[in-house]
């Protein structure tokens, strides 16, 4: 019998590799076959449907004083987040999306420090400043022309990962006040409001006639994939394991990338992401990740010893 616990783990890395394997597919459709705005609308209409109906299930009120909070989420993880996300990815690299996006707890940890007063220490600087360098060297190198990477793609993703960042940190006490479901349906539907008058023209311009089996397959995956059932077993997993744990899983996101783009880049004869893995992109991979890890770990002895000795 699997315990709750493997489950919630099962379930973390399943969602992971849904959020890994969605930057090589919704690129694949942006943007002969689709705009991204258009996929936004999509992504968040169908979410918003979905998980309205499962809150038909669940008989809870919000107060009238958190209705301005929930919309703030709204706008922050649902519209700016998605639009930029798919925005960006359609002008970048899937690889150098999948690395900016693990800078999210970087972001996270400077604005609890600013909203939330949370404290900062020697170990949590170091890695912001580790961490950061790392971001942002690999936003410079996607004005490198090497690949499929860009400039304003990569700024389109941090953007995207900057407003998730802000949305984890207004949501919590929202999230300990009220059962998940009930915030997300809220947060998903006010995403929607906001989201409709800046994506629906594109959505109108789409071709869904010239479509094929493969298209509809991966329009499928990327409106239920990474947007409704990773939301799903991400919360299932919630119920089991601390935020911190969930987010550690993060990292599978760039190595499912980088090995779908190095398998498409080694079986298919000028593959256009030919160039999108490369020395300086895995060094700055590495720093991103030496910088989350410290901000996220426990204090380090050595490190606490040295700066004390000073």
């Amino acid at each position: 019998m699997i315990s709750n616990k493997v489950k919630a783990h099962i379930a973390l890395l399943s969602v992971n590799i849904i959020y890994g394997a969605n930057y090589i597919i919704a690129k694949g459709l942006m943007p002969h076959k689709i705009g991204p705005s258009a996929l936004v609308f999509l992504r968040i209409s169908c979410a918003s449907l979905l998980f309205f109906i499962l809150k038909f299930f669940i008989k809870e009120r919000v107060q009238r004083k958190d209705i301005p909070r929930l919309l703030l989420c709204g706008i922050l993880g649902v519209f700016i987040n998605q639009f930029f996300s798919m925005n960006g990815l359609s002008l970048t690299s899937p690889v150098d999306a999948a690395i900016i996006v693990t800078a999210m707890p970087i972001f996270t940890v400077i604005i609890s420090f600013f909203l939330l007063k949370e404290a900062l220490t020697i170990q949590r600087i170091l890695g912001i400043f580790i961490g950061g360098t790392g971001a942002v060297l690999l936003i410079y190198l996607g004005n490198s022309g090497l690949g499929t990477g860009s400039l304003k793609g990569n700024i389109f993703i941090s953007i995207n990962a900057l407003s998730f960042a802000f949305y984890l940190v207004i949501v919590k006490p929202l999230m300990s006040k009220y059962k998940p479901l009930t915030v997300i349906a809220w947060v998903f539907s006010s995403g929607f409001i906001c989201m409709f008058p800046f994506c629906i023209g594109q959505l109108l311009e789409t071709d869904f006639g010239s479509y094929e089996t493969s298209n509809w397959t991966s329009l499928l995956y990327v409106i239920l994939g990474p947007t409704f059932l990773a939301y799903f077993l991400n919360m299932f997993a919630l119920q089991y394991v601390k935020p911190t744990v969930s987010s550690s899983y993060i990292y599978v996101q760039p190595a499912v990338a980088m090995l779908v783009v190095a398998a498409m880049a080694y079986f298919i004869a000028n593959s256009q992401y030919d160039g999108d893995i490369t020395g300086p992109k895995l060094l700055c991979c590495v720093l991103i990740f030496m910088g989350v890890y410290l901000i996220s770990s426990a204090p380090i002895k050595w490190l606490k010893r040295k700066f004390l000795s000073f």
